[in-house]
């Protein structure tokens, strides 16, 4: 009873381990194939749960999801021979689980061949174009471009480039000095010329305002001196008017007027007696 039972347990254990081994499963991030003593038999892509022939069939499960490729930092030189450091990176899905297998056999293998083809194209594409370019004003274009030519170069490997661009564009540190002080002092000349230009402009605006100045000043004037002619004429017609209605009261009052200028506070004023000056004073015109 015992060996019978212990048979059945050992029955039982053994078909379990056949069941399993007859078994996978592939869930919504995954990608199977499956093969017959090495040789390709069928391609799962449906999650789920799928049968193969214990011992004989092998599942191999592959990523669905994008993944990433991050390079290392690698010098390029550009078409005006300058030298850049470029750190890019890449990311990419297996679209032919087979073509994959066949090629590159897992993910390892595939991050070796894109290094490859990633630089390769990189820096093909890169000596292609001047500093100025890669740093700022055609890196999309570029990138586009290398984009496209890594796509079709990993086709063949099962492999879709879904994208590549560079994170890091710098100068070797052995050069960057030099460059920023050539920058520096670029930067420093142009200032200087900005300067000079406005030092410039300053004095044209001052020296056209010293002219407005002038003239306005001159004109001014000359107004000044028309109104003060205009008046003074107007002041002697008066005079005339009234000196031709009452001559000697005309004369009186201009003579009191010259007293008030003349005879003031601690003045002396020697003249003969008989001086007209002194006419209205004497006793006689009182």
């Amino acid at each position: 009873m015992t060996k019978n039972l212990t048979i059945a347990v050992i029955i039982i254990l053994a078909a379990l381990a056949l069941l399993a081994s007859s078994l996978f499963t592939v869930d919504e991030t995954k990608q199977a194939i499956v093969t017959q003593l090495g040789k390709y038999v069928r391609t799962v892509t449906k999650p789920g749960l799928n049968f193969k022939i214990p011992f004989v069939q092998t599942s191999h499960l592959f990523e669905r999801r994008v993944l990433e490729y991050d390079a290392a930092a690698a010098p390029i030189i550009t078409s005006d021979k300058k030298h850049l450091v470029i750190d890019n990176y890449a990311r990419w899905k297996i679209i032919d689980p087979l073509k994959f297998y066949q090629t590159v056999r897992n993910e390892a293998g595939a991050q070796a061949r894109l290094d490859d083809i990633v630089f390769s194209e990189i820096r093909e594409e890169l000596a292609r174009h001047t500093f100025t370019e890669v740093i700022s004003i055609n890196r999309e274009e570029i990138m586009d471009n290398v984009h496209k030519k890594c796509d079709k170069k990993a086709r063949d490997y099962g492999i879709e480039v879904v994208d590549v661009r560079i994170k890091r564009a710098d100068l070797p540190s052995e050069v960057a000095h030099s460059v920023y002080a050539r920058m520096k002092a670029e930067r420093e000349r142009i200032a200087k010329k900005y300067r000079s230009e406005g030092e410039e402009e300053a004095v044209k605006i001052r020296a056209t305002t010293d002219k407005e100045r002038t003239i306005l000043l001159a004109e001014s004037y000359k107004q000044a001196e028309q109104l003060k002619g205009q008046g003074d004429a107007e002041a002697l017609k008066i005079y005339a008017q009234a000196f031709e209605q009452d001559p000697e009261f005309f004369a009186f009052v201009r003579t009191l007027e010259a007293y008030e200028k003349s005879l003031r506070k601690d003045t002396t004023i020697v003249l003969p007696a008989n001086s007209e000056f002194f006419q209205y004073l004497s006793p006689s015109k009182k």
